[in-house]
């Protein structure tokens, strides 16, 4: 933003100046003239004008001219620009997400893996100045995309994952301690992970709450999400028939997940369908904000000079004209 100021706009009363000065040429002016009497005057006409009549009223023009730039300049004009330098402080977040063969089961369309997916695909989009990366787990865990800021490279790879990939089995607390680890030597002052699980630990070396006590030390927040409707759940089995599908019932550690999100100052939330599951990504969206800080800059250049340097100027003309073009004859 640009602008021109004034460091002491009382001086622009000294204008009024200019008005008894004008008033003070004017009735000189017109004082001034002598009648002389002539039989006819067109001989007048054609006799050239000299400079003395077409520049007579000059110098006073000058004159009002470097008393009005000498009042601008003790005005002290001066510019002004400004902007914003915005500071943004990301978070980085693990997405860390159960991909066991139960996380096909059709409860969520298409299925619960496949809607988990695409409603974490959105939320990344959403997250335009954080790092963040992606474990997988089942019956072990793998780092599938590190913390990045390449949202797109992450999101390839998010919709890249299918069941099968590692082996089978549900292993909570080694998802999450591979999570923590990934995030335990960044500089983020906020370290997240969302944890989305459909089952119960039972694989891995590391129990759940083992994990959360590390999260805990590193400063690490963690969502739990536990996935699945209430009850049952219709679960597709490939037989010689083809297809087919049988009701399993939903086995959700609940209370692990709790504990979890409890120890480590984060949440638990409960996903029946994939609304739902929408709705926790954006409540989780809303509690973690990225900080923004914003700077103002102001810088300052003083103008006054080149009104002195007008002032002086129309001044040199004036005495040039009173001494070359109208001096008067001893």
């Amino acid at each position: 933003m640009y602008g021109i100021k004034f460091a002491n706009p009382e001086f622009f009363l000294l204008l009024l100046v200019i008005l008894p000065l004008l008033a003070w040429y004017l009735f000189r002016h017109l004082r001034s003239k002598t009648a002389l009497q002539f039989s006819y005057a067109s001989i007048f006409g054609k006799l050239p004008r000299s400079p003395r009549i077409r520049f007579r009223h000059f110098p006073f023009v000058f004159r009002l001219l470097a008393v009005s730039s000498l009042i601008v300049a003790l005005a002290r004009p001066y510019s002004t620009s400004q902007w914003e330098e915005v500071i943004t402080e990301g978070i980085d977040i693990i997405i860390t997400l159960d991909i066991s063969t139960s996380m096909l089961a059709e409860d969520f369309r298409p299925n619960r893996l496949e809607s988990a997916k695409t409603i974490a695909s959105d939320f990344i989009s959403g997250r335009r100045t954080d790092r963040m990366g992606l474990v997988i787990f089942s019956g072990e865990t793998f780092t599938l995309c590190p913390l990045t800021s390449d949202h797109a490279v992450l999101k390839n790879l998010l919709m890249s994952i299918e069941t099968g990939m590692i082996e089978d089995g549900t292993a909570i607390g080694m998802g999450l301690a591979n999570a923590v680890n990934r995030l335990k030597s960044g500089d983020s002052q906020s370290k997240i992970v969302i944890l989305l699980t459909d089952g119960v630990n039972n694989r891995g070396s590391i129990a759940p709450l083992t994990a959360a006590e590390i999260a805990r030390e590193f400063g690490v927040r963690v969502y739990t999400i536990g996935v699945g409707s209430v009850g049952t759940a219709p679960y597709p089995l490939q037989t010689p028939f083809g297809r087919q599908y049988q009701q399993i019932e939903v086995d959700l550690d609940e209370p692990v997940l709790k504990e979890i999100a409890a120890i480590t100052g984060g949440s638990y939330f409960r996903a029946t369908d994939e609304q739902k599951l929408k709705e926790i990504y954006r409540e989780i969206e809303q509690m973690e904000t990225s900080r923004t800080e914003t700077r103002e800059f102001v810088r300052r250049k003083e103008l006054f000079l080149p009104f002195a340097l007008m002032a002086a100027l129309f001044v040199m003309l004036e005495i040039l004209l009173h001494t070359v073009v109208l001096r008067k004859i001893p």
